[in-house]
């Protein structure tokens, strides 16, 4: 997968898996990356499948309509790749906390929802749920933060409520922040995620 490594001057701080939106890059997100943890490595990643030519990290059917067999095969695409440069960059692969917007905010979500010990955490901005259906994993001891729009049109706020409740029962805890805006993301929503972020991992 095609993506940026910038080794952090903190080796215990988290690793950030930083996933980008629809028609975004590996370059969208890395100020974001420095504002939640400025020690911190950051891998980078761009997704590997073109809509119009437009970067993402699996297909959709439409609009909100995910392909799921595609969200599936991408989601383990992702998982085995962050095994293997793991390796190749001597990083902790216990510590990654994954950092979405839109799509890759959905696909942050299914790593979570397919695997136990894919991501130690999640800075999820203005995600859907990935998948229904399935039962989690065990989730406890794994912080989500869900950064969301009251007015969002591509994801309403009963969407955001029902991926929080799915993590939540699956044993994660869990933080939403509200903001009155549609679905682009914001710099107090931005601070506040990085506020929560120092919290907890810093």
């Amino acid at each position: 997968m095609k993506h940026i490594f910038k080794k952090g001057t903190n080796e215990d701080a988290p690793v950030l898996l930083l996933l980008h939106g629809t028609g975004g890059n590996e370059e969208d997100l890395v100020p974001l990356g420095s504002l939640l943890s400025p020690e911190s490595s950051i891998l980078s990643v761009r997704g590997n499948v073109l809509e119009n030519g437009m970067p993402r990290f699996f297909r959709r059917l439409a609009e909100g309509v995910f392909d799921e067999e595609d969200l599936k095969f991408r989601t383990k695409e992702l998982h085995d790749f962050l095994d293997e440069v793991a390796g190749k960059y001597e990083f902790n692969r216990n510590n990654v906390v994954a950092v979405g917007y839109s799509n890759g905010a959905n696909i942050a979500g299914s790593l979570l929802f397919h695997y136990k010990t894919s991501l130690r955490g999640a800075v999820l901005h203005h995600p859907m749920v990935p998948l229904r259906g399935i039962q989690l994993p065990d989730l406890k001891g794994v912080r989500v933060f869900i950064g969301a729009g009251k007015n969002d049109p591509i994801c309403p706020p009963q969407e955001t409520e029902e991926l929080e409740h799915l993590l939540i029962e699956a044993g994660a805890k869990v933080e939403t922040h509200w903001e009155n805006y549609g679905h682009q993301l914001t710099q107090p929503e931005a601070e506040r995620a990085a506020g929560w972020f120092q919290t907890y991992y810093l």
